[in-house]
């Protein structure tokens, strides 16, 4: 038989046989205490968990169905997607190393660095968003331990070449980190392509349903998965059965979802781009956007989030448009299945080398919606900027 596709293996996992007559889903097993048959085997850990602290069914399927889907050795499952990228961090780091990451950071993982990690001796450096591999790794010393990749970046979706930074940190001696959260472990498999350590934040296209927080930690190094797992064990982190039985549900239609919400937010893309009021979209898979070339090279498909540069206009233009939209919902996160709008110029001031933008900033993330009724009630945002704008011009009585 050739090799299954993902969408294909993402679902025999659950109708394998040889386990007798079960459910296709496996148990959410909720226990603290986990009883013995005898006082011999409480703490052999060969016949399974000894407390509920450890992954019981559901926790232990999802995982093997990570690990599967990112190629990966070892994927431990951690509370929220922030926390996939802390724990690696704090665990594959000493006073005195450096952290090397992008500029455009997700702003927790920034926060954490410059906040957490500031605090125990370990000190970030930044290079710009657009940097090229030059330009990183110029800013490698002897001190950087590990070089934490966001590719795309946030809220600017500037993409690295990931194959190359991993193949020039391997040969210093420096750990990768990537957050893949854009991917889903899904169109880019970071381990395939040299880097120590993907994370994604399961919360988003995994779950894909905004009902769950969740974070995942992939290696292909038994050594370093050993360190994150330690580290996991003596902080004391483990996800509850019924989130993870959820985002095992959830992972076996990412790949419907995926491909689905990645067509319509081109759509959206294209429609966006073709406007007046419209400086440039920031979306790599848009044909003429920045990252296009590369974003065609290593990527198998799209995430349906992207960020809109607006042509000028204000905080009040802005938030005239968001108001005045009926499908697209005002709130945080991502890779659900619904649509969603935030506007983010506010959060150029946290960074060093901020881009330069001609207007406004705003985010959307495409959910299952059609994407004409979408792009309908965008034209209903945009007839509101503009109202706004005109009102902007009136002289005041």
């Amino acid at each position: 038989m050739p090799p299954l596709s993902d969408r294909t293996r993402l679902i025999a996992s659950a109708t394998r046989r040889g386990g007798g007559r079960r459910a296709v889903s496996p148990p959410v097993e909720r226990a603290s205490t986990l009883l013995n048959d005898s006082a011999a085997v409480m703490r052999d850990p060969a016949t399974g968990p000894v407390y509920g602290i450890e992954d019981l069914t559901a926790a232990r399927e999802l995982t093997l169905a990570l690990s599967e889907l990112e190629g990966a050795a070892w994927t431990g499952l951690v509370p929220s997607g922030l926390a996939a990228v802390t724990v690696p961090v704090t665990a594959l780091t000493r006073p005195g190393d450096e952290v090397l990451t992008t500029d455009a950071l997700y702003g927790p993982s920034r926060r954490f660095l410059t906040r957490h990690m500031a605090a125990r001796d370990v000190t970030t450096v930044f290079h710009p968003g657009d940097a090229d591999i030059a330009g990183i790794v110029e800013q490698i010393t002897g001190r950087t331990r590990i070089l934490l990749i966001e590719s795309p970046s946030s809220l600017t979706f500037e993409l690295q070449d990931v194959a190359a930074l991993a193949a020039a940190c391997r040969a210093r001696g420096v750990l990768t980190v990537m957050d893949n959260t854009w991917a889903a472990g899904l169109a880019f498999r970071p381990l395939a392509h040299g880097v120590d350590v993907s994370v994604q934040a399961v919360t988003k296209y995994v779950a894909g349903h905004s009902d769950l927080l969740m974070g995942s930690t992939a290696v292909s190094d038994p050594a370093v998965g050993r360190s994150i797992a330690e580290t996991l064990e003596d902080l004391g982190w483990r996800v509850s059965p019924d989130d993870a039985w959820l985002a095992l549900r959830g992972l076996r239609t990412l790949p419907l979802r995926y491909a689905e919400q990645g067509r319509s937010a081109l759509r959206v893309a294209e429609w966006l781009q073709a406007r007046p009021e419209v400086d440039r979209v920031l979306y790599p898979p848009l044909p003429g956007s920045v990252g296009h070339a590369l974003w065609a090279r290593d990527y198998s498909g799209a995430a349906s989030i992207l960020g809109v540069v607006m042509q000028g206009g204000s905080t009040r233009d802005a938030h005239a448009l968001l108001d005045s939209l009926s499908l697209f919902g005002l709130g945080f996160s991502w890779g659900g299945f619904e649509s969603l709008i935030t506007h983010e110029t506010s959060q150029m001031q946290h960074r060093l080398y901020p881009p330069s933008l001609a207007g406004q900033l705003l985010r959307l993330h495409i959910g299952l919606e059609d994407p004409a009724d979408l792009i309908a009630d965008l034209e209903q945002g945009f007839a509101a900027w503009r109202a706004q704008q005109d009102s902007n011009l009136q002289p005041s009585a």
